[in-house]
């Protein structure tokens, strides 16, 4: 009798490996506004990026729909040491800040009307979002030029402490009442960015301060990693402001809150109103995939680095971005980041779309829901939830 050999499985081919490079492209709509401006003579043009990013970009990942696809464990290995998906990581570290650095001089430049301004901040500070993205992706790996290219391009925007309190911080509280990232049900993100910034801020300078406590490290010395990247800030804006004039630190500033803004959109999208349980002893249960929003929208996945795989990054904050999976468990956005910001902006809006699908998700559980204190009381009324412990009659 013959035996023929079991074939083997065909080797695993990433369908996405191409689309990556949309994350180089996406940010160059920074020269779109005004190029269309120097061509038709109208500053109004200047805002046509600030269209793609909150109308155009949505309507993409509508057409495109999801891809919940996740490639096998077995190719895993293979693709985290692929050098080409951390090669463009690596190069959109210059593109983020040419981006920056031509914004700058094309508003200190150009007479622009206060609209034109406006649509130049705006625009300014989205491209300055994908470089905390980035930093983000850059941040979370062992490899000191990736960490420090993480710090970089962190700074132009002057939210180099995101390295510290993300990492340290976020991670470890996410998803709980401690943590000043993780927005609360009821809690508009109005409300949640007064708590978030300084929150945030403070968190990281406590986690460093300890840090280099245990080390035996002077606190204000160039081993702070917050300081680090705040002197690249501040040669940055020093060099600009020589430069093109001390006029430019204003729009500088706008534009950096702005970027730092999408941070802040970003963070109350992904854990809006999950949260861990406490076990018998009072301590949190680790993180799991039920406790971070996801989405598969293909567009803003590929501009993003997968930040939508939210769930998997939190258990495995090493797995590069190409190696993300979805989890059917986890909870699932109705559209992507471009759409979600644009809705968590109109607060009637996001509750009539977020608090229902939040209550289904965790059964009406009070328990099981991260209430903003202030709402509490209404939204246990409106929804007609009653507090742990207290049975119906």
């Amino acid at each position: 009798m013959l035996h023929t050999a079991p074939c083997d499985d065909p080797p695993y081919r990433d369908r996405k490996r191409y689309a990556w490079l949309l994350s180089l492209v996406v940010p160059c709509t920074v020269g779109v506004g005004p190029a269309l401006m120097w061509w038709t003579g109208e500053p109004l043009a200047l805002w046509a990026p600030v269209a793609f990013f909150y109308l155009v970009a949505p309507l993409l990942d509508w057409l495109l729909g999801v891809d919940p696809s996740n490639p096998p464990e077995s190719a895993v290995p293979a693709l985290e040491r692929d050098r080409y998906y951390r090669r463009i990581t690596y190069l959109l570290v210059p593109v983020l800040w040419v981006a920056f650095v031509f914004s700058a001089w094309f508003v200190a430049t150009q007479p622009l009307p206060w609209q034109g301004v406006l649509a130049m901040v705006l625009t300014t500070g989205t491209v300055g979002g994908f470089c905390i993205n980035l930093g983000h992706e850059l941040g979370h790996k062992n490899s000191r030029l990736e960490r420090w290219l993480a710090k970089l391009v962190l700074a132009p925007t002057a939210y180099g402490h995101f390295f510290i309190e993300h990492n340290r911080g976020h991670h470890r509280d996410v998803a709980t009442p401690a943590d000043p990232a993780s927005a609360r049900m009821g809690e508009s993100i109005y409300r949640f960015v007064l708590r978030e910034m300084p929150g945030a801020l403070r968190r990281a300078w406590a986690l460093e301060k300890d840090r280099l406590a245990r080390q035996h490290q002077p606190l204000r010395s160039w081993h702070n990693e917050i300081l680090q990247p705040a002197l690249v800030t501040v040669l940055l804006w020093a060099g600009l402001a020589l430069w093109l004039g001390v006029g430019i630190l204003p729009f500088l500033v706008a534009a950096s809150f702005w970027a730092n803004f999408q941070l802040t959109s970003a963070n109350y999208v992904e854990h809006y109103g999950l949260l861990r349980e406490r076990d018998a002893s009072g301590r949190y249960e680790p993180c799991g995939p039920h406790h971070s929003w996801n989405s598969n929208h293909a567009f803003s996945n590929w501009a993003l680095f997968h930040l939508q795989r939210h769930s998997d990054h939190h258990a495995h904050p090493l797995r590069r971005y190409q190696s993300l999976r979805h989890f059917g468990e986890a909870p699932q956005l109705p559209i992507g980041y471009f759409g979600m910001f644009t809705l968590a902006y109109v607060p009637p809006l996001w509750r009539h779309v977020m608090d229902r699908r939040l209550l289904a998700q965790v059964g009406h559980e009070a328990a099981r829901i991260n209430i903003d204190p202030h709402q509490r009381a209404r939204i246990l009324r409106r929804y007609g939830l009653r507090e742990p412990g207290v049975s119906g009659a």
